[in-house]
């Protein structure tokens, strides 16, 4: 058996679709375009990257993008003040302040700022206990994304035995709730699990996000299962001086076991901007006092 390929480009390349149609409908009943602001603090080459592409991104999805490039030695207060400033702006509906911040910044005082309601990013700890407790929010987008693959690919989840590998705040945890509200029963395993592979062996669903270069292993996954690979690792190339990227699972010899796996790249990777541009449409819907059927995107 060789697993049927996840092709996560082309299912976000549909939910772009979808965006930019409710975007344009968005437009005409509001007066007005939705808006993203990205704000980048430093010269992180990685960083700028991203903020790039969510800006060009959200241009073709006809919303606004509102870039704030502030310098590394920016004050944490200066920070705080910039999004203080966003939260007030009627033409704003999401902040997303790209992480890491320089080591004298407190993330989590900076993410804690950021008003719930356009806290795109779903990392604010009101939008967490919203997914804990099943009531309407904003959920990261990597999970979110694997989980509209998963439902994409199986359906009905529910009454599926399904294994997180990873506890992060950004992966891990709200990836388990969110295959908790579709009745999954849902097992955190992570680097201190005892009998790891058997643990993952005896699930359907697999979502690794451990940031382990192809860790998980074929004899690692049940004949049949689903797996999502979260991971994004840059190892050496076949030649010298060049690198590659590899996820948290050995793709081969998974794929010969598995029904269905999300490659890296091209699995996982384009839904995180997609679903970001998913739930900046759904920010400005609510902030405008808008209906939208949950189903939409």
């Amino acid at each position: 058996m060789t697993a049927a390929v996840i092709d996560g480009k082309a299912f976000a390349e549909g939910l772009r679709a979808r965006v930019g149609g409710l975007a344009a409908a968005f437009e005409a009943k509001a007066g007005r375009k939705a808006g993203l602001a990205v704000v980048l603090v430093g010269e992180d080459p990685a960083s700028q990257v991203y903020v790039r592409s969510k800006g060009k991104s959200t241009v073709e999805a006809g919303m606004n993008s509102f870039e704030h490039k502030l310098p590394a030695d920016t004050t944490e207060d200066d920070l705080l003040a910039v999004v203080a400033q966003l939260n007030a702006d009627p033409a704003v509906d999401g902040i997303l302040v790209q992480l890491p911040l320089p080591a004298h910044i407190d993330e989590q005082k900076v993410i804690a700022t950021i008003a719930p309601d356009k806290d795109v990013d779903g990392f604010h700890v009101i939008n967490a206990g919203r997914l804990a407790v099943g009531q309407p929010g904003f959920v990261p987008c990597t999970p979110l994304g694997c989980l509209m693959l998963l439902k994409d690919r199986l359906g009905d989840l529910s009454g599926l035995d399904a294994v997180v590998i990873g506890r992060s705040n950004i992966v891990g945890k709200p990836m388990a709730q969110l295959l908790i509200a579709e009745s999954c029963t849902v097992t955190v395993a992570h680097s201190r699990t005892k009998n790891l592979a058997e643990v993952v062996r005896r699930a359907d669903i697999v979502v690794a996000a451990v940031g382990r270069p192809e860790m998980v292993k074929g004899d690692w996954i049940k004949p049949g299962a689903v797996v999502i690979d979260v991971g994004i690792n840059r190892v050496a190339g076949a030649t010298e001086g060049k690198t590659r990227l590899v996820g948290d699972v050995d793709y081969a010899s998974a794929a010969a076991v598995a029904s269905a796996i999300a490659p890296v790249p091209g699995g996982v990777g384009p839904m995180t901007i997609a679903v970001l541009l998913r739930n900046t449409l759904v920010a400005a819907y609510r902030n405008a006092g808008l209906e939208l059927a949950a189903d939409a995107v």
